[in-house]
């Protein structure tokens, strides 16, 4: 089976819970994810199968939108609802206004600090085993990219919001970072990932109704903007062999032989690479 499912993965699986189940489900080994979505959070998770997990870094690139949510008056270690408590404070009185302003002050480049409950490697350890350990590390800061971002309800001590934003950013971080700026502190009470480039949560599917075979399976052409091409005997072999080509073509071409699909190359200044060889 070659293909991509988009999930709506539920709370309480890790995303390899989810490949997991999928494995079993689809009864197939090969299957990869393309964006991290930890346990407390919920929504789109797109999930390649067979030859179409060599599409992971492609599809990872793509941007992502969040709803989230932040419980403002606790700070905790994980940075979200499920860690332990370090400190808690009152309530602050906020208006929309003041919200609204910060919120619009990350648009842009942002530059965020990895939390250290994350998969992110330093020194050749991942940072939640320095944090499980009680090992000091210095967090890494890098630069991430906030395209949108918009104030949706404020009650009291619950702040909701919509974000779209590059690959790589921790809404954890943003949160906090956000609180900051309202001179205060708070923690990511909810998560859901309502879209990955152009694959959006109405149009995923729940575990059970994959496993009740409610459910598409995308192909390459649902996937990536490309262009078909039918290939000569010529080609054939070089494509067969994995070489580079050289057209006048720019961008994903899907190689096609006798109405069946054969390669995907990626062709950058008219030099393709190979992607996929169906």
């Amino acid at each position: 089976m070659n293909g991509a499912i988009i999930v709506n993965k539920e709370k309480g699986y890790t995303s390899r819970d989810v490949v997991n189940k999928l494995n079993k489900i689809l009864d197939t080994k090969k299957i990869g994810h393309t964006g991290t979505l930890d346990p407390l959070a919920s929504g789109v998770l797109v999930c390649l199968i067979g030859k179409y997990t060599k599409l992971v870094p492609i599809i990872t690139e793509k941007e992502k939108e969040y709803i989230a949510e932040i419980k403002l008056g606790i700070k905790t270690d994980t940075l979200d609802i499920t860690g332990n408590v370090l400190e808690k404070s009152n309530i602050p009185k906020l208006s929309k206004e003041e919200i609204i302003n910060v919120l619009n002050s990350f648009i842009g480049v942002y530059k965020e600090t990895v939390p250290i409950y994350s998969a992110v490697s330093v020194n050749g350890k991942r940072l939640y085993e320095y944090a499980r350990s009680g090992l000091e590390v210095n967090l890494p800061e890098r630069e991430v990219f906030i395209k949108e971002i918009s104030l949706i309800s404020y009650e009291f001590d619950l702040i909701k919001f919509k974000v779209l934003v590059s690959k790589g950013t921790y809404i954890r971080s943003l949160i906090t970072s956000i609180c900051e700026k309202l001179n205060t502190i708070g923690t990511m009470n909810n998560l859901i990932r309502t879209k990955q480039g152009q694959y959006k949560i109405q149009n995923s599917y729940t575990l059970e109704e994959i496993k009740n075979g409610n459910y598409q399976l995308l192909k390459l052409e649902d996937l990536i903007n490309l262009e078909k091409v039918v290939i000569t005997d010529a080609l054939a072999k070089k494509i067969t062999n994995g070489n580079l080509i050289n057209l006048d073509k720019e961008g994903y071409i899907l190689f096609t032989k006798d109405g069946e699909e054969k390669a995907l190359y990626n062709f950058q200044n008219k030099q393709g690479k190979l992607v996929i060889l169906l």
